[in-house]
């Protein structure tokens, strides 16, 4: 696919860096956007050389959210929402793990590699659900958030009813949605939304040794099983059989190269040396 408004670049630790490229728009969300965001995702979940995903905008905002235009293009006519977006042409990234990710942004959760929201700017709409799936979430001090759909007759998108309260708690998930007020970066950290904030002259240095780290120090055969069990376990309700799942779990990674490697790397006293994850067709 011809990428017209997102760009990607690979380095050498396997930091892949993803970014939407509509600048002029504030990275606001189309649906060409959408089909491109999904190809690449596919496509660097399948490449071994990538251990990590970094997501952010260009310029100095991160996705303002859908682009006006589209918004005036259903408020103009009675359209079919859903059948304007549909994916089912579009790439899956994700799909297969669990029925419950085989949907929009939730696929983040399916896929084998960390992916880590860098907000470098304003997060509106529906880019707070995308950055919300995704594993990791850090953004630039004094950036703006808003669900903002409350304000024009909308409901919570994308999972933010489901989402929100389970990472802020339904306090804040009420405040967020039904006001759709902006908050900061500080607000959302206070409330548990983020990982960190991060001074604007620290922000590209900071995301670049955070994703650097997991690339260079975290097994990647280690990091695809924990995000197995992290989502998954959102779904059970029985915690005995979550630590008994754990338990099978760490008799089968103890039997793996990466576990021997890491032992092997502390008592030398190096850095570890994992092997990438196995392409995928």
């Amino acid at each position: 696919m011809e990428l017209k408004v997102t760009e990607c670049a690979i380095d050498a630790d396997g930091v892949a860096t993803v970014r939407f490229n509509r600048p002029g728009r504030g990275n606001s969300w189309t649906a060409r956007l959408n089909q491109e965001y999904r190809h690449i995702m596919a496509r660097l979940d399948a490449d071994p050389a990538v251990r990590v995903i970094v997501v952010r905008g260009a310029g100095k905002q991160f996705c303002v959210g859908a682009d006006f235009k589209a918004l005036d293009f259903y408020a103009a006519e009675d359209r079919d929402y859903e059948a304007t977006v549909g994916s089912a042409t579009a790439a899956q990234p994700g799909y297969g793990v669990r029925p419950e990710f085989d949907h929009d942004l939730v696929w983040h959760w399916g896929m084998r590699k960390p992916v880590i929201a860098a907000i470098n700017g304003a997060c509106a709409g529906i880019a707070v659900a995308l950055a919300g799936f995704c594993d990791l979430r850090y953004a630039v001090a004094g950036a703006k958030f808003t669900t903002v759909a409350a304000r024009i007759g909308l409901p919570a998108e994308y999972g933010l009813g489901w989402l929100l309260p389970r990472l802020v708690g339904v306090t804040h998930a009420a405040d967020i949605l039904l006001t759709g007020r902006i908050f900061t970066a500080e607000e959302a950290l206070a409330m548990g939304f983020l990982n960190g904030v991060i001074a604007p002259d620290e922000f590209d240095d900071a995301i670049a040794g955070i994703a650097k780290s997991v690339a260079r120090t975290v097994s990647p055969q280690a990091a695809l099983v924990t995000k197995r069990q992290l989502y998954a376990e959102l779904m059970a309700n029985d915690v005995g059989a979550c630590v008994e799942d754990s338990k099978q779990k760490l008799g089968q990674l103890m039997r793996e190269p990466d576990f021997k490697e890491a032992i092997r790397a502390m008592g030398e006293n190096r850095p570890p040396r994992f092997p990438g994850l196995g392409a995928v067709a």
